[in-house]
């Protein structure tokens, strides 16, 4: 193990890449799935049916196709992105379809007399869905949620086939200079589990203050 210890750093460098793609995806993966879940619910039909595709088309493929669509695929009408944008892109559409069903299960998961109580009072349908229905709901969806964050963690791996140098990747350069495996495969295993379990334990307590708060 001294060689990982001896390139520490450059693994620390992937690590932060690995972190920094993981939070921008979940960030804006989050907003997506909102807006889907809503839409899914309160939207017209073409909206509902516009969403509930976008949502079956997403879980249906896997995530390494849908990043070589939006990193490769795309130059074929003129678009390149970098990698790192593109591996975001394309890990917020996905993690976006996951969380948008978990929403959709903790927004039905609120009593309707809740609903009916907020309209009595004069809320409009917005002001109920934002004042009232995601607060709860939020507390709900925190444990799946928090599990689905950890996924994408892991699956951050998959954008190296994409040229970014995370976590794995930064291994596999090491490796290919060194001709040694096993230590840097075990190094990364490490890192990963210790990032896994960090964001568990902050998860868990941002669980615990809502359950107090509701």
């Amino acid at each position: 193990m001294q060689l990982v210890w001896d390139n520490l750093p450059f693994l620390l460098k992937g690590a932060g890449y690995t972190l920094l793609i993981t939070i921008i995806s979940m960030f804006f993966g989050l907003i997506i799935g909102v807006i889907v879940a809503i839409a899914r619910m309160q939207g017209n039909r073409p909206i509902r049916w516009v969403a509930r595709f976008y949502v079956s088309i997403i879980r249906g493929t896997p995530v390494l196709v849908q990043l070589v669509i939006v990193y490769y695929g795309l130059t074929d009408y003129g678009i390149t992105l970098d990698a790192i944008p593109a591996a975001c892109i394309a890990l917020s559409i996905n993690i976006g379809a996951y969380l948008s069903e978990t929403f959709r299960g903790a927004i039905l998961s609120i009593p309707k007399g809740q609903t009916e109580a907020a309209y009595a009072t004069g809320m409009t349908s917005a002001q109920t869905m934002w004042r009232i229905v995601l607060p709860q709901a939020a507390r709900t969806a925190i444990p799946p949620m928090g599990n689905t964050f950890i996924g994408m963690l892991k699956e951050t791996s998959l954008v190296s086939v994409i040229t970014v140098t995370d976590l794995l990747r930064s291994a596999d350069l090491l490796i290919a200079q060194y001709y040694v495996y096993m230590p840097f495969y075990i190094g990364i295993a490490i890192m990963y589990w210790i990032m896994s379990t960090i964001f568990s334990t902050i998860l868990e307590r941002i669980e615990r203050r809502l359950a107090k708060a509701y």
